[in-house]
């Protein structure tokens, strides 16, 4: 992905990791377009910042389609889309309580995703050079216990993304996935006050120069995702779901 000169579509972008990537990309030299689902705040993203806006709520396959036409007939150059929006909720599945947030997690960070490329992948293949940016977790590859459905959307997520990148190429879509490690936003109650999060402008910073620095790459992986990434890899996988797992530590 190049760095500037793009039109870039961000759903999930009023607050956060995604509004912190949309001002950076957007100060880099890209036309930046933010979905959100409460059209007051996107009004508010617009005028302070001159984003361009659509209310979508991904959750909705109609809002989805209809969210992805708007943006196609308002900016027929985009070339990027970053499948920001999710959801990050503690579940005990102990007891039989924990359903709900399991169901919505699936629908917000899954099939939100899937949906949003859905509606936009024929028209990325038609740019010359294009991209489909989703944002996966380092718990993805090491799970936090107390967040089971989300840890299993973002395995999902990074599995998405091997598998289309593999239908996507010979065609102009390059498939790029973020994986973020802990970072200090409003995710979960108390994640912005943790200490042992990455500071958001910190983690946007590292991103952008990742980007910038490896066009081709098929991961963004800042250096406090890697503990996570390969532990595997490394062969102390145990340990660092020990390790993770011992602390009040949250991830995207």
């Amino acid at each position: 992905m190049d760095i500037s000169g793009n039109t870039i579509f961000i759903p999930g972008a009023t607050s956060g990791i995604g509004l912190a990537l949309a001002l950076r990309l957007q100060e880099k030299g890209n036309t930046v377009v933010v979905g959100g689902r409460r059209a007051e705040l996107l009004a508010q993203v617009a005028a302070e910042h001159g984003l361009g806006t659509v209310v979508v709520d991904t959750t909705d396959p109609g809002s989805v389609r209809d969210a992805a036409a708007q943006v196609v007939r308002e900016h027929p150059d985009l070339n990027v889309l970053v499948t920001m929006a999710g959801i990050m909720r503690a579940e005990d599945w102990t007891t039989p309580g924990f359903l709900a947030d399991a169901e919505q997690t699936v629908v917000t960070n899954l099939l939100g995703p899937i949906r949003l490329i859905a509606a936009l992948v024929e028209h990325l293949q038609s740019r010359p050079a294009a991209t489909i940016m989703t944002v996966s977790s380092g718990l993805a590859f090491a799970p936090l216990r107390v967040t089971p459905t989300y840890n299993a959307t973002k395995a999902a997520i990074h599995m998405l993304s091997e598998s289309i990148r593999l239908q996507l190429a010979g065609t102009s879509v390059q498939v790029l996935e973020l994986e973020p490690p802990a970072v200090q936003t409003d995710l979960m109650p108390g994640q912005r006050e943790n200490e042992l999060a990455m500071p958001l402008e910190d983690f946007v910073t590292e991103v952008v120069e990742l980007i910038e620095a490896q066009p081709d790459a098929t991961e963004i992986q800042v250096e406090n995702v890697k503990f996570l990434r390969y532990g595997e890899a490394r062969g102390d996988y145990a340990q660092v779901v020990a390790t993770l797992n011992s602390r009040d530590r949250h991830a995207r």
